[in-house]
């Protein structure tokens, strides 16, 4: 009795003082509108798949989430906004795993992977797609006149922490071909340069190639991968390995991202919408087929995992091509 009666009093004075229970950890009811910063330009992928996931969280919230695009410095200024706001839980961020974990050794942002809380909704890959006017057919031919004519051919991508710039130095490491790179403030512009013939290959992600290859407006050689992708209303894309026989480049995963310091029961209460809404969503399920990505939610422990090896790969890339200022090795990242 007198233990029943302690417990009772304990959950009262908890009650009493505001202090969260794990009963009500879950339960968190956002009272404004939650502002999520996409620390790159409108109708790329971090943008496309940012606004199908947000969509389903308000449903779940019961609370408007407002798509905040902030980009530059290859999405590092956007990410260092959502790190700086107040931790009261209305604040989050957004885009690739892999270049949330590059920012420390490229100097531009302080922050570690493990700084986040990560609530991933798809893998991408990256597709080299050639304006439709340029001659090759395959990416061998491409490969080969890259080989041939070194510096000559513009390859348009999102900057230099970028899924197509990290294609392309995974290209470059196995085949030494040289290339010139021209930078824009997300995929979607990349692929639009790419599209007009103001470049002539782009080496973004395939959601923001899909709709161009769709229209005919970009021809796909090859995933910069050595899995292939079938792209609704298209066909299979084949793999890079095809070409360079053993060419590999760790999944790319993206999704919303939340800084640690917020309520535990924000976290708590997104990751069970994660788990009961978002990774039953067919909203996102029908994105990930019509735009080839591979849908995949994840959060927690199993999301930091999925993500490392990527951030490892990226990191270390950055690192040995000198882009980065800090060794990896020194932010806790170890050489793969």
């Amino acid at each position: 009795m007198k233990k029943r009666f302690f417990l009772k009093s304990v959950t009262l004075a908890a009650l009493a003082m505001g202090v969260a229970l794990p009963a009500a950890a879950q339960n968190w009811k956002p009272t404004r509108p939650i502002n999520l910063i996409v620390p790159w330009a409108a109708g790329g992928s971090t943008d496309q798949v940012t606004r199908v996931a947000a969509a389903e969280m308000e449903k779940a919230l019961g609370q408007t989430i407002v798509i905040v695009n902030q980009p530059g410095a290859s999405g590092a200024i956007g990410t260092k906004s959502a790190m700086d706001a107040a931790k009261d839980g209305y604040t989050w961020t957004a885009g690739a795993a892999q270049d949330l974990g590059a920012y420390q050794t490229l100097g531009s942002v302080n922050t570690n992977i493990k700084d986040w809380h990560l609530f991933l909704s798809v893998a991408n890959i990256q597709v080299i797609g050639v304006n439709p006017s340029r001659p090759w057919k395959t990416a061998k031919e491409l490969l080969d006149d890259m080989k041939a004519r070194p510096g000559q051919i513009s390859v348009a991508t999102a900057g230099v922490t970028s899924a197509g710039h990290n294609a392309m130095d995974f290209i470059v490491k196995a085949t030494g071909v040289k290339y010139k790179e021209v930078s824009y403030d997300g995929g979607n512009p990349a692929v639009v340069a790419t599209v007009s013939g103001e470049a002539d290959v782009t080496t973004q992600l395939a959601v923001e190639q899909a709709d161009m290859i769709r229209g005919k407006r970009l021809r796909p050689l090859a995933t910069v991968s050595d899995k292939s992708v079938e792209l609704e209303g298209y066909g299979v894309i084949p793999p890079l390995s095809q070409t360079l026989p053993g060419f590999t480049a760790p999944a790319n995963y993206f999704g919303i991202f939340i800084p640690n310091g917020v309520p535990d029961e924000v976290v708590k209460t997104v990751e069970k919408i994660w788990t009961d809404t978002v990774a039953k969503s067919d909203a996102l399920k029908k994105y990930a087929t019509s735009r080839g990505a591979l849908f995949n939610p994840l959060s927690g422990d199993a999301a930091q995992k999925a993500v490392f090896p990527a951030v490892q790969a990226n990191a270390w890339n950055l690192f040995s091509n000198g882009k980065a200022k800090v060794s990896p090795d020194t932010v806790g990242i170890p050489k793969p």
